[in-house]
């Protein structure tokens, strides 16, 4: 990467975005880099072997559902070589097909990088999510009626398959981190799927593209406001679960009434999946983010509900979670 003035300021911030993620002066462990080719994920391998050399790895996933893809991957890894940073080419065991294809190769790719990741004993994953991103993930759960913990986006630090992922880049935008690999003149590639309006991403991104009033770096900032007050209640309903939640085998009962309705809500999902794990009950099938209302509603009011083969009751303001019985049949 260049290192006029302009790079050395770049190297120097995302230094520090990455730094208040993770501290990095006590942990010596590598960094493994997921990087597709698109421009987002090279700037971000251009930033780290800049501001961390020595100190970071990358893998790239061929999902085996596009053909340009391995010559993606030998891209990637062609100008690792360059870098002199190491490079790992993971393809999934077996192939994605079926419904909900990008929610699969999601899924099977942050476990490739989590696999990969623990072979080297790398400190944690980094992904190249920027604040484009985050605006329109923003939007697209709005759209669908997403409470707080959806509307939190992004997160910058999580964990996914059991290891830590980083995302170092939730606050710069789509078109800087472009300019940095043009200027570099690094290979990169656009992704097809990027443009195709059959993806709700894709028509959110146009939208975002088409209305500069929306506000790319408000969305993203009001996201990451949410995704904090997300934590604080994560936490109180650790706390809660502690103090007011008694388990007996598959039976759960939580002090509960007298709670705001959103503790309520974390409370009883914890519950039902717990019910659930304990009675090992796979079907019906269980959403941990789904509309629980009406349960909510029924446990107000002194009633009772069932929600994915759960039981739900109240007496003396304690709620009860237990096992549906099987129905009947014949």
């Amino acid at each position: 990467m260049a290192t006029d003035a302009t790079a050395v300021d770049q190297i120097a911030r995302f230094a520090a975005d990455l730094t208040i993620l993770h501290d990095l002066s006590s942990d010596t462990a590598p960094l493994l880099l997921g990087v597709s080719g698109g421009p987002d994920s090279m700037a971000m391998l251009m930033l780290a072997a800049s501001a961390f050399p020595g100190r970071i790895a990358v893998a790239t996933v061929d999902h085996g559902l596009r053909p340009e893809a391995a010559d993606e991957v030998r891209m990637v890894a062609a100008h690792c070589a360059t870098l002199g940073v190491p490079h790992h080419a993971l393809r999934p065991g077996e192939a994605i097909a079926g419904a909900s294809i990008q929610a699969q190769a999601r899924e099977v790719r942050y476990a490739l990088l989590a696999e990969q990741a623990r072979a080297i004993g790398a400190a944690a994953i980094l992904t190249a999510h920027h604040a484009d991103d985050q605006a329109e993930t923003f939007l697209m759960r709005a759209a669908r009626g997403a409470g707080l913990s959806g509307l939190s986006g992004v997160r910058a630090r999580t964990v996914i398959a059991g290891v830590t992922v980083l995302r170092p880049l939730l606050d710069w935008r789509r078109a800087e981190l472009r300019r940095i690999v043009r200027r570099a003149e690094a290979p990169f590639v656009d992704d097809p799927a990027n443009h195709d309006p059959r993806h709700d991403r894709t028509r959110f991104r146009q939208l975002l593209d088409g209305h500069e009033w929306l506000g790319v770096a408000q969305l993203a900032r009001a996201a990451a406001q949410l995704a904090e007050a997300d934590t604080d209640l994560r936490a109180t309903v650790d706390w809660l679960w502690q103090e007011r939640a008694q388990i007996d085998a598959d039976n759960v009962r939580i002090a509960a009434a007298d709670l705001p309705r959103e503790l309520g809500r974390r409370l009883a999902r914890r519950a039902i999946g717990t019910v659930r794990a304990a009675a090992a009950i796979e079907a019906p099938a269980w959403n941990e983010g789904g509309n629980i209302e009406k349960l909510l509603d029924a446990l107000a009011q002194g009633s009772r509900a069932t929600q994915a083969g759960v039981i739900a009751s109240v007496r003396s303001g304690i709620w009860r979670f237990r096992p549906a019985p099987p129905r009947r049949t014949g």
